[in-house]
Parts: C-alpha cells; structure tokens; sequence
C-alpha cells in the first residue's frame, strides 16, 4: 500500500515538472533571436500631399498628428493606379505643413505620404591606435631610496 502511494507522488510531481517545461527549446546562440518572432514595423502613414507647384519639384505635407519633417529624410506616396514617388523633406515647416523635394515618381495632390523608420547601421568600433616607441630614460639619474 505504501508503495503504490510513493509511486502516485513521484508519478505526481514528474508530471507537474513537464508541465512547467518550456514549449520550444532555447537556441544553442542566444545571440541569435528567432527571425519569425522579431517584430518588422512598416511603413508608416504621416501626411497627404496638400500641394503641388506647377514644376513638380517640391511639394507640400499636410500632416496627420505628430509628424516631425526633419530635414533629409525619405518619404514614399502611393497614389491610385499604384503610382508611386519619392520625397525628401526639407526640414521647412509651417503649422501642420512641411516641404518636401521630389526625388523620383509623379505626385498629385491627396497622394498618401509614408515614413518607414530604418535605423541607423551598428558601426564596427576602430582598432586602438598603435602605441609610438617610448623615448630611453636615463636610470643612472634616478634616487633610490633603500
């Protein structure tokens, strides 16, 4: 009787540690991060084109919500019929408007503009510049002091 008890508790406790066990297995690089969990933000809605000049080299940005135009960065428009350009903004802004240069593509006005985020590239640090032969100190001018 006593042994079937002792065999119902290991039973027991064997089975509520498979129960806590992790599902996946951990990856032997844990550096490595699973490339199917890692989160891939797309682009980002911003603005509408508000106006076209005449020459199409510019156009103005009228924002949705916070939306900063700093200068240099890329946008992209779609526009119906899957038409599409590239902007770079200015860094000028008025209010909820900001000026962009037109890079490559048509734009028309009520085009949607998009702002995908690509961060910056991780820079490999530069090697240690290498240490310059010392001058000889003279030790026969050094006190000891024993």
């Amino acid at each position: 009787m006593n042994v079937r008890i002792l065999f119902l508790m290991i039973g027991s406790i064997c089975l509520g540690a498979l129960s806590c066990a992790p599902s996946k297995p951990k990856s032997d690089d844990p550096g490595k991060e699973d490339p199917k969990n890692t989160p891939v933000e797309g682009p980002e809605l911003v603005g509408r084109i508000a106006s076209v000049p005449a020459d199409k080299r510019f156009v103005l940005i009228q924002s949705y919500g916070k939306w900063k135009g700093e200068s240099g960065q890329i946008l992209t428009t779609r526009g119906p019929e899957n038409r599409t350009a590239n902007l770079k903004t200015t860094g000028e802004k008025l209010g909820e408007f900001s000026a962009a240069d037109v890079q490559s593509g048509i734009v028309q006005i009520g085009d949607a503009v998009y702002f995908q985020h690509i961060p910056n590239p991780v820079t490999a640090p530069l090697p240690p510049e290498p240490l310059l032969p010392q001058e000889k100190t003279d030790f026969e001018n050094v006190q000891k002091n024993n």
